[in-house]
Formats: structure tokens, sequence, C-alpha cells
């Protein structure tokens, strides 16, 4: 195992990472490094091989992490890296706020954010995927993000440049989103959050709260009509493709989809990665057989299968 730099905050090796993910699954990282600020993260970074593979992580609130665990240091920001700022119209959150808490905290400002009220996980993750909700996604309103590079650089994208698109963006491999600015369109407080009261109300009338999953596992299938023909104008639900599956509360093991909204993976207890990833590997293949249709993931998968 190759040598690391001696940071300021705390690197931890062969680290467990069920406990930092919603799902409650994963093997061990060969190292978890928890940075003290941005230079420290910068310096890290800097001094590292560049042999060695980097993997920021948020709250772990989209992913599985595989029963072997991840051949690579875990970067995990903390505190240092979850203030929220408001001037004027812009928003700037770190990488670690949830995205529920900037959403608040805007609103009480007099700043819509309200889309990310509702949206699992952190600043960062938001930005690397383009999240959205309620027909609003990030690119409507990103400005622009400060990262750190993988060679230890500190640069200031515009958000332009990210490419920002369906549930994807261009932001190199093993650059860590440090912080994200966003233009905030104005709105009266208490409106924004009687809209996000309104907001959590429908999410916890249909989606599974208390149990734990990870988000929506497939994104919606685009370019299909309801027959499964190809139309470039509509776009499906991956929750109603499954369901005509037949595939709505079905399980593997610890592992099911959910019976309260057929495209939320859960674990009822004692599941593994294995489980979880294998029951969606079926349901894409029964929705492939049934509809002709490719569901692709929206969950992010890493590490390897157990030895």
């Amino acid at each position: 195992m190759a040598t690391l730099p001696t940071p300021r905050g705390t690197l931890t090796a062969h680290r467990p990472l069920a406990d930092l993910t919603w799902l409650r699954v994963g093997g061990p990282a060969d190292w978890l490094f928890q940075p003290a600020d941005e230079q420290d993260l910068a310096d890290f970074l800097r001094d590292l091989d560049p042999g060695v593979a980097v993997f920021p992580m948020g709250v772990g609130s989209n992913l599985i992490v595989r029963d072997g665990g991840l051949r690579a240091v875990v970067i995990r920001l903390g505190r240092s890296f979850n203030g929220i700022e408001v001037a004027g119209d812009r928003v700037t959150a770190g990488a670690a706020a949830l995205d529920a808490h900037v959403a608040r905290q805007a609103a009480a400002a007099g700043r819509d954010l309200t889309f990310l009220r509702t949206i699992p996980g952190s600043i960062g993750g938001a930005v690397r995927m383009n999240a959205g909700c309620y027909g609003r996604y990030v690119a409507d309103v990103l400005a622009e993000v400060r990262a750190v590079t993988r060679d230890g650089r500190v640069v200031t994208i515009p958000a332009a440049d990210l490419n920002l698109r369906y549930r994807q963006s261009d932001l190199p491999q093993g650059w860590v989103v440090t912080n994200a600015t966003f233009r905030a369109p104005p709105g009266e407080p208490e409106a924004l959050a009687a809209r996000m009261d309104e907001q959590v109300a429908r999410r916890d009338a249909s989606q599974p709260v208390r149990d734990r999953s990870a988000g929506s596992t497939f994104r919606n299938p685009v370019g299909h009509s309801s027959t499964g023909r190809p139309d470039d104008t509509h776009e499906l639900k991956a929750w109603a493709v499954i369901d005509r599956a037949g595939m709505r509360g079905a399980r593997l093991g610890g592992a099911q989809m959910s019976e309260m909204h057929a495209n939320f993976l859960i674990n009822t207890g004692g599941a593994t990665a294995a489980e979880l990833e294998e029951l969606g590997e079926m349901v894409r293949k029964r929705v492939s057989e049934t509809q002709g249709i490719a569901l692709e993931w929206e969950i992010m998968r890493v590490g390897e299968p157990a030895a």
C-alpha cells in the first residue's frame, strides 16, 4: 500500500463504510480522509501518489458500496464545509451542507431554492448529479462551484463548464467540490416555507421515508411512449414501468423494491450490497423483457464484491 501524506485532518485505515450510507451496506475503504479545511484537502491531494484512487463521498444517500469495499482514499467533508451564506440573490453553500438545510436557510432570507428541500443528500452530490425535483434542477440556478482538483489545485468552475444534464455532469473524476454558489430567485419567506411544507407532505405520502433506502433507484426512461415504442417527446416514470413489469414489492434476501414506491430499493434488515444490486439487476432485466426499456441506475454503485 502506498505511503500517504500526513494531513491535519483525520485519516483512518480500513474504515468500514456501511454506517456512512443510507442503505447501511458496504465493505471498508482502504482509507477514509476527513480534511480539516480546504487547504488541508488541497495539500493532501497535491502530495498523494497520483496512482492512488480518490472517491469523494457525501452523506451516502444515493450510494451502494459493494461488500468488498473500496480500494481508494474516500474523502468525506465535515463541518468546515457546511456553511451557508446568502448575499443578495447569491446563495453559497458548502459541499457538506444538506440540501434541505440550504433550502430552508435560503427561504428564510427570501430566496427560492425550495426544490432542494426534499432531495436527500448534500450540495456536493447535488452538483455532481444535477439533482432536481418538481421540475427544477441544480442546472437552473447554479452559478459556479469551487473545487479541489486531483493534483491539489483550488479552482472555480462556471456552471456552464460542467455540462449539467439529467443526473450527470462533466465534473472530472477525483475532483472534490468544496462549495457551490446559486442564483436564487426572490420569494416571500412565508410562502416559500408553506411550499416546502407541502412538498414534504407529498413526499411522505408517496415515498418510504422511514425505510432504509437510497432514494430513486433508476433514472426515469426518456424516449418511450407508454407502450414502450420510441417517442422522443415522452418521458415515462421509472416506478410505472417497474410496476407494469410486476416488480413492485419484489424481494431478494433482505433487499426489496418498496411496496409504497416501486422505484425505491430498500434494505429491510440484514441485506448485503450484493443482494441489493442483484435485485436491481433483476428489475432491469424484467423491465427490458416486458417493455423493451433499458432502465439506467440512478444509485451510484462503487467498490468490489466480497471475496
